[in-house]
């Protein structure tokens, strides 16, 4: 087996109900910018290539649908697409509910000190405590954003 010549570029996609919130909330939990992919969304409605049933008002502008992305704020993007070229988030419209426990799940860190402002924080932008962990371990706070995707506070 051999390893990729470069890091590869990644992304984390997660299935939502309703992709504009979820970025709305992921984007405020993390302090990252909800992707602005109006200027591509505009020369292909332009061209032709995507019509008025593709895209959505979302964040004060034209945005995709079915998709909606958040990313780093001092990481670098595509000016002509939006699209961000480092740490970011995908949430992907799909028809069927959360059904069980999410496989893989975002993990806060802000530090001890700040574990419980931070959580009352994520309750106020819409998150809710599922519960509190003291482990030999380690100690955390494993919460569910509006869609009910687990995260944990540490």
């Amino acid at each position: 087996m051999s390893l990729p010549a470069k890091p590869l570029h990644w992304k984390v996609v997660i299935d939502a109900a309703d992709p504009h919130a979820q970025a709305g909330f992921w984007a405020a939990a993390l302090g990252y910018l909800v992707e602005d992919n109006s200027v591509l969304i505009g020369k292909l409605l332009s061209l032709g290539h995507v019509t008025d049933a593709d895209v959505v008002a979302a964040h004060g502008r034209p945005a995709w649908r079915n998709l909606a992305a958040v990313r780093h704020p001092d990481e670098p993007y595509q000016e002509e697409s939006g699209t961000g070229l480092g740490r970011r988030i995908l949430f992907q419209r799909v028809p069927e509910a959360k059904t069980g426990k999410n496989r893989i799940h975002l993990d806060l860190h802000p530090g001890p000190e700040r574990r419980e402002a931070e959580v009352g924080r994520l309750e106020g932008l819409g998150a809710t405590v599922i519960r509190r962990v003291n482990e030999p371990g380690g100690q955390w706070v494993l919460m569910a954003d509006p869609e009910l995707n687990e995260f944990c506070v540490a």
